[in-house]
């Protein structure tokens, strides 16, 4: 027996007189519980996204109607649920009912080093259609440059982040051919910047970075303590936040690189107090230029499909549609 095709407002648990809110509401609640990093399946993810994108949109989503109506249901290839995840039956059932993955799709195991593999695949876009993006943008790992943003300080904070795309540019994407840096973005919480966005697979690390002296500094969650002195880190938590409620599909942390003034990757000193750890687990992290190189690969070389660009969140972080 072939698997259901399922509405998208099914896809969602949702009526079809779901209003705008309601379709927020219930693909956020959808878009976490098929979150890879959470056991869900890439295929839930691009239905659920699918599903957003058309009912969001008045136009798409009246002609969307007037072809469910008439009992269409065709969906473009990379849409269809695949044999090997179950999404329950169309019978209006909830949408955490209907991602049950199975335990063989899970266990296929994929590297950081493996080639990019692009979602949906350019060779399932319909003749004719336009894809998300162009495959030599999406091809490319580097994307955008430093802003110039005021006169003062602005020389050393172009210096500070030109150090930062360069230990990314030469250390993190060589060993994963799926990473997309995008330099240069506007945080949605504040309209301040985000020095630099690393997405891969489904996880997206957002950068900023600090300029300090040589030395011992320690990390507590909050601040960095240099002797008698506090130090305030750039104000990462807001972007990082509004970054998860924008992109639910994706684990979102913030890095803070603090460079020395001499260029040395194990300086400063970093202690971190109890708890304070860069593992990951964390929202926001602070590391001299060494332990931002190892401990950024390893977060992403962790994900469940390290090897995945994801065309619809890139597509978005490019063109500033959070």
């Amino acid at each position: 027996m072939s698997d259901p095709i399922l509405t998208h407002y099914q896809v969602l648990g949702i009526a079809v007189t779901a209003t705008e809110r309601d379709i927020k509401t219930a693909y956020r609640k959808a878009a976490r519980h098929a979150h890879p990093d959470h056991g869900g399946d890439a295929e839930a993810f691009r239905m659920v996204t699918a599903a957003y994108e058309t009912l969001m949109d008045p136009q798409r989503r009246a002609a969307y109607d007037k072809s469910y109506g008439a009992g269409s249901r065709a969906q473009p290839a990379w849409f269809a649920p695949s044999s090997s995840a179950g999404f329950g039956s169309p019978n209006g059932s909830s949408a955490s009912e209907s991602f049950n993955v199975s335990t063989s799709a899970r266990e296929q195991k994929v590297s950081a080093r493996d080639d990019a593999v692009f979602v949906p695949a350019y060779a399932d876009v319909p003749a004719g259609a336009q894809p998300l993006l162009p495959l030599a943008r999406a091809a490319q790992q580097v994307h955008g440059a430093p802003r110039k943003r005021g006169l003062f300080g602005a020389q050393a904070r172009l210096q500070r982040e030109a150090r930062t795309i360069q230990l990314l540019m030469q250390q993190v994407l060589p060993d994963i051919p799926s990473a997309r840096l995008i330099n240069g973005l506007v945080s949605p919480a504040d309209n301040s910047y985000i020095d630099h966005a690393l997405l891969t697979g489904y996880r997206l690390v957002l950068i900023g970075s600090m300029l300090l002296p040589e030395g011992a500094y320690r990390w507590n969650g909050g601040t960095l303590v240099h002797g008698a002195k506090v130090l305030e880190p750039p104000r990462m938590l807001p972007a990082v936040r509004r970054m998860q409620e924008l992109f639910p599909e994706c684990n979102v942390t913030g890095w803070i690189c603090v460079h020395s003034p001499g260029g040395n990757l194990y300086e400063p000193v970093i202690d971190y107090a109890r708890g304070s750890e860069p593992d990951g687990s964390d929202l926001v992290h602070v590391l001299n230029g060494s332990r931002l190189i190892r401990d950024v690969k390893h977060f992403l070389a962790a994900g469940p499909t390290p090897n995945v660009v994801d065309l619809s969140v890139l597509s978005r972080l490019l063109g500033g549609m959070y």
